[in-house]
């Protein structure tokens, strides 16, 4: 991994503060912080979760004057040799943006008494520490829910995931949710390409074309790299009835490459996030609490797609509206069993 700044300085006072205080340094300062860095598991272009964090990092440590050092492509494997490299390098605050670093972020963060951000463990909120940002797409894919439900032909739409993490399953509720809000009669079909494929697009096509084969004109994908596969399987397997299956495709946006088929997105921008995080760390705030997307600032949004009739997408507006009002609520829930209990499985 290159080294792209250094950050002597805040190493040094943190190292101070380490043999002084015989624990984890106290906050950052503002003129102690100069750089964050970014752990993605896959490269940052894949137009979905690595691409947004990688992008939302650049974009919140460009705003704050910061450097920011980002290490993609890590894969899933033993990633703290990268965790002590980046702190070695100048990293005041790592980004862990994959919940399979959780582990090895928290116990390198205790080490080198470095600040930490994970995901999907929210429990382990600790001051000057450790702060999560699950991100709780729910509302996103519940207005995803209502527009398969109103676009289906076959009254039966489908969800395929590249594993059960709690973000996909917390969204895959709120789909599920939000197409028996619109119309109780349409089923939900269910696949799960396995147990952590997320780089799997031949999987993702696969599992994609089983589904549709199933009835389902519709796919809501959640998959990182394998959502590639999905987006090949609506684009080239026509639905049961003879007609086009469209996908509906999360966290990032893939206008660029659609060929006909990509119906939205449930679009996440981490940018706000990440900078809540700095403006945190340099207040002496970091730990205090958790981070999330919302309706109300953009931060988490329906794509609006051509694909998308006017009618529709003014009655998808105004449902967005009663959710930012607080009128409609939808609960997260973070299990497999809430998802298994609402959908069909497909083998």
């Amino acid at each position: 991994m290159k080294k792209m700044v250094t950050g002597s300085v805040s190493r040094m006072v943190m190292a101070l503060a380490l043999v002084l205080g015989g624990g984890w340094a106290s906050a950052a300062s503002a003129e102690e912080i100069d750089t964050i860095a970014i752990m993605a598991p896959e490269m940052g272009t894949d137009m979905g979760w690595n691409q947004q964090g990688v992008d939302a990092a650049r974009a919140a440590a460009a705003a704050a004057g910061l450097e920011v050092i980002v290490a993609e492509n890590l894969g899933y494997g033993d990633v703290r040799p990268v965790l002590r490299e980046l702190i070695e390098d100048g990293a005041d605050l790592v980004i862990g943006h994959a919940a399979g670093f959780n582990t090895a972020a928290l116990e390198i963060g205790e080490e080198m008494g470095v600040p930490i951000a994970i995901a999907d463990m929210p429990e382990k909120l600790s001051k000057g520490k450790v702060a999560d940002y699950t991100g709780t797409g729910s509302d996103g894919a519940w207005l995803a829910g209502r527009l398969a439900a109103k676009m289906t032909r076959t009254g039966i739409v489908g969800i395929v995931v590249s594993g059960e993490p709690p973000s996909w399953n917390n969204m895959s509720v709120a789909f599920a949710e939000g197409v028996r809000a619109e119309n109780p009669a349409i089923e939900v079909r269910y696949a799960v390409i396995g147990p952590a494929a997320y780089s799997d697009a031949a999987g993702g096509k696969r599992v994609a074309e089983t589904v549709i084969a199933s009835g389902a004109d519709i796919i809501f994908g959640q998959g990182n790299g394998s959502s590639f596969g999905m987006l090949q399987a609506v684009e080239t397997t026509p639905a049961t009835d003879g007609g086009k299956a469209w996908f509906i495709d999360v966290i990032g946006d893939k206008s660029s490459i659609d060929k006909g088929h990509l119906l939205s997105s449930v679009v996440w921008d981490l940018t706000p996030i990440y900078s809540a995080m700095i403006a945190d760390l340099q207040a002496g705030n970091y730990g205090t609490r958790n981070y999330d997307i919302s309706l109300a600032d953009d931060s988490l949004r329906l794509l609006k797609t051509d694909h998308i009739p006017a009618d529709v997408w003014a009655e998808l507006e105004a449902l967005k509206a009663d959710i930012v009002a607080g009128k409609i609520t939808i609960a997260p829930k973070y299990d497999a069993a809430s998802v298994h209990a609402l959908v069909r499985a497909v083998e």
